[in-house]
């Protein structure tokens, strides 16, 4: 790994390696409506989806042929919690891998403890020989390569394809030492080697990989190979037969605008991964602190559709319950782990609502609904769409939830925000066995003011082939708020394809701030069987005040959210480094701006407009601090439409001036995207930026 924040050119020196900085639908179409005339009870429209083209397939490169890593690896890295810290050591090392027997991780299917940088001593011995570290291994790699196979496990080990690894101490690469170093991590009982690009000298990437490859060859010992070049020479098109997995990607760090980047650079990237040649993002942040249980679910639920290694990248002596609870679901780890070895393809991605569906061997496909919007948002799509064939129905089995429903067809959640959803759906025989899938959401934008009555329409739809009977809505809000039903919450039955609509009014107390708020929404009902489901979905309020008057600094305006690709937005400065307040006068090609806005792809900043403004202005770049590195482009939006873009910008650019029509919005986000190189050193300002109303 290499300091994940600064671009490095692949030649010589990389910057410090010391800490954990961050690198950067619609519903069925055309179904027959049976008009029934119930209180309260409507038919519903069903249209087609927009579906994304498909990528390109290339053409078949061929993979090892060696029978290693026909699913994607799984297991445990130190370097996300740890880094070169003192408590990386042997006794970690074997903790680990106690764990993964005790806590059930080797029963789902966790096998490599791999140890990352900082595992040797800064110098190779007199006969040039890689010397473990004796503070922190005392008996030395064997000896825990031993014990972790004494438990059924496998060792992995890190060095670099350059004279120095990433850490700023420089412990010995591999550069040059490539077949007597393989020989000693054979010799250890090495079972996995990833392998940097650090200090690389220059040397062409492929020459440099391809010659580990043949060095791990002639040890005649089986080593999982992992390439870590950071996707800058695009290894997905060469190294199929050269390692069993590459990274695509720069490093992955615990924050939401990190993995969301990442997630966004893999995706495109399926059609070259498959048995034993996998695309890899980078490891797993799950449990160190720097996201929500719901980040961290979608993050899993993510990696698991791309077909990506799970390398648990928290201290495990550390988790919590819940940090178990995400690594360890066996039916999320199975749609990983399918031997048919697909990586999953975006169905669709309109307005942050990402459909995204792999195929697997027994002919289901798992679907990802990901809601990658700073609000609860309905996810839609069809098991057409995701490449079923037509059936009467389907099972529809909640991977998170462990329940099975059926639908007609229609496959759709209302998902939280930055939260994911993951479903296996399957045509058969078996799903009548089953309930309907019902679909609630919320109709229309959920905005509040605090002290004021407003209200708010929610919908519950079945997706089914039979009725949901007695059913039952309840809608709660925070603490102190009050929720009164408007119109009838149930009924005795509702039929397959039928919309309850229920108006709720939602007073959220005086004084209470500006910012989103969680509403829950429940529904209980039966089959015509008799076999009862329930569903509570989380829903957004947004507590809002109408924008002042005239032209107003968007730094100095509260905003309804803001996501960084690097520590937080910061009003009137640069983005700075990782830490609130830490950045330095906005400055664009060598002009000073007093106002502002700082921030670090991939970003957005929403704001209320409450339908009473027309226009933003701003001048925007890349920020001077970085030192003629980022490349970026700046985008405004306007209830869901892109009004106004400047295309990429790099460092080298002046300020470019940018003016977006918002008339009649209720909500305008600013964005910031990574030019399509990745978010290294992307720090970008809205200089002077203004909203007039």
């Amino acid at each position: 790994m290499r300091h994940p924040h600064t671009r490095t050119a692949p030649t010589n020196t990389t910057p410090t390696r010391t800490a954990p900085i961050a690198r950067r639908g619609r519903l069925l179409g055309a179904v027959t409506a049976v008009l029934l005339c119930a209180a309260g009870v409507t038919p519903i429209a069903l249209t087609a989806p927009a579906v994304a083209a498909p990528a390109e397939v290339p053409a078949e490169a061929p993979a090892l042929a060696d029978g290693l890593a026909l699913t994607p690896p799984m297991g445990f890295n130190n370097w996300n919690s740890t880094h070169c810290r003192a408590e990386f050591d042997e006794s970690m090392v074997k903790g680990i891998a106690d764990l993964f027997v005790d806590r059930g991780l080797k029963a789902a299917g966790y096998r490599y403890v791999n140890l990352d940088d900082c595992w040797a001593l800064p110098e190779r011995d007199a006969d040039g020989k890689l010397v473990p570290d004796p503070a922190r291994f005392p008996n030395g790699i064997k000896a825990v390569a031993d014990y972790v196979h004494s438990k059924g496990l496998k060792l992995g080990i890190y060095t670099s394809a350059g004279t120095r690894t990433c850490n700023s101490a420089g412990f010995p690469g591999a550069l040059g030492h490539e077949y007597s170093d393989a020989r000693q991590f054979a010799d250890w009982g090495v079972d996995y080697l990833k392998y940097d690009n650090c200090n690389n000298q220059g040397v062409d990437a492929r020459s440099r990989y391809t010659t580990m490859r043949d060095a791990l060859k002639a040890t005649g010992r089986p080593i999982v190979y992992s390439i870590c070049e950071w996707g800058e020479n695009k290894p997905w098109e060469w190294a199929s037969d050269v390692g069993h997995l590459w990274r695509t990607t720069g490093d992955i760090s615990d924050n939401w605008g990190s993995m969301l980047s990442i997630l966004k650079k893999n995706l495109p990237l399926a059609p070259y991964a498959g048995p034993g040649h996998w695309n890899d993002p980078d490891m797993l942040e799950v449990g160190n602190g720097g996201m929500t249980d719901t980040e961290y679910r979608t993050h899993f639920s993510m990696w698991s559709v791309m077909a990506a290694p799970l390398l648990i990248g928290s201290d495990l002596r550390k988790a919590s319950q819940a940090t178990f609870d995400v690594l360890g679901n066996k039916e999320v780890i199975a749609v990983d782990q399918d031997p048919l070895g697909r990586q999953g393809t975006v169905i669709s991605s309109e307005g942050g609502r990402w459909v995204v569906a792999k195929e697997m061997k027994d002919g289901s496909r798992a679907v990802a609904l990901f809601n990658e919007t700073a609000a609860a948002q309905r996810v839609t799509t069809t098991a057409r769409a995701v490449g079923l064939p037509a059936a009467p129905a389907y099972t529809l089995r909640d991977l998170w939830q462990h329940r099975s429903l059926h639908t007609a067809g229609t496959i759709a959640a209302t998902v939280p925000a930055h939260g994911t959803v993951l479903v296996r759906v399957s045509a058969g025989s078996g799903w009548a066995a089953h309930p309907p899938a019902v679909g609630t959401g919320l109709d229309g934008a959920p905005f509040v003011t605090a002290g004021t009555p407003a209200t708010l329409t929610t919908s519950v739809t079945d997706l089914g082939r039979t009725p949901a009977t007695r059913l039952t809505v309840s809608l709660s809000g925070p603490q102190g708020w009050t929720v009164r039903a408007l119109s009838p919450t149930g009924t005795a039955a509702l039929p397959a394809g039928r919309v309850l609509r229920i108006r709720w009014s939602v007073t959220a107390p005086a004084g209470t701030p500006i910012g989103s708020y969680d509403l829950t929404l429940k529904t209980s009902y039966r089959s015509p069987a008799g076999i009862h489901a329930d569903s509570a979905v989380p829903l957004t309020a947004s507590v809002v005040v109408p924008p002042p008057t005239g032209t107003s600094y968007l730094g100095d305006l509260p905003w309804l959210s803001a996501v960084n690709g690097y520590g937080p937005v910061e009003r009137d400065t640069s983005n700075g480094e990782s830490a609130a307040g830490d950045g330095h006068p906005i400055t664009l090609g060598g002009a000073v701006y007093a106002k502002g806005l700082g921030v670090h792809a991939d970003s957005a900043v929403e704001y209320y407009t409450g339908g009473t403004c027309t226009r933003v202005t701003a001048d925007v770049g890349v920020d001077d601090e970085k030192g003629g590195k980022g490349t970026v482009a700046f985008e405004v939006w306007a209830d869901g439409a892109r009004v106004a873009s400047t295309g990429v910008l790099t460092n080298a650019m002046p300020a470019r001036s940018l003016t977006a029509d918002v008339t009649g919005a209720q909500v305008v986000r600013l964005v910031v995207t990574d030019g399509g190189d990745g978010i290294d050193s992307d720090h970008a300002d809205w200089a002077d930026a203004r909203l007039s109303c």
